[in-house]
């Protein structure tokens, strides 16, 4: 349970702008990761190697590195953790990862993240005042990235 607190105190911690303390986190939590025995969750935390990949992507989009972060998530998506990650925990992260895909100006990444996340989470995209303002943003350009005009209308942006 130490290893998810760290990562819960490490997106704390970035989200107040303490970027080094958020590393500093992250890092302790991926020593806590590496002496785990595979996929064992004896407290169904879902955290493990793949929790603090992630939370690493959260921590450098939070500290604007956002081509860091991209750069990070096109690893973790080709972890075998990834699928093993709760449906809820997949769809937060891939909408984090669509507002990344934003600040780099990569609205077709941010639209597949927005719709991967929707397809894995729909709770997720379509409830979430956060996700409504990335649906906007990328629908605004000419043609609206696949998916995106479908996900508009559903979140009640357009009719």
């Amino acid at each position: 349970m130490g290893g998810t607190l760290l990562l819960q105190a490490a997106l704390a911690a970035a989200g107040c702008g303490e970027h080094r303390h958020a590393d500093e986190l992250a890092d302790r939590a991926a020593g806590v990761a590496a002496s785990l025995r595979g996929y064992d969750d004896p407290h169904r935390t879902s955290f493990g190697p793949i929790a603090v990949e992630l939370a690493r992507v959260l921590v450098a989009a939070q500290r604007g590195d956002a081509v860091e972060a991209l750069r990070r998530h096109s690893t973790v998506m080709r972890r075998e953790g990834w699928r093993r990650l709760p449906a809820e925990y997949r769809g937060a992260y891939l909408v984090d990862v669509a507002r990344a895909y934003l600040q780099v100006g990569d609205l077709r990444g941010a639209a597949r993240a927005l719709v991967d996340a929707d397809s894995v989470a729909p709770a997720e995209v379509r409830c979430r005042p956060l996700v409504r303002t990335a649906i906007a943003d990328v629908a605004r350009a000419q043609p609206a990235p696949a998916g995106v005009a479908r996900l508009a209308t559903v979140v009640g942006l357009t009719h």
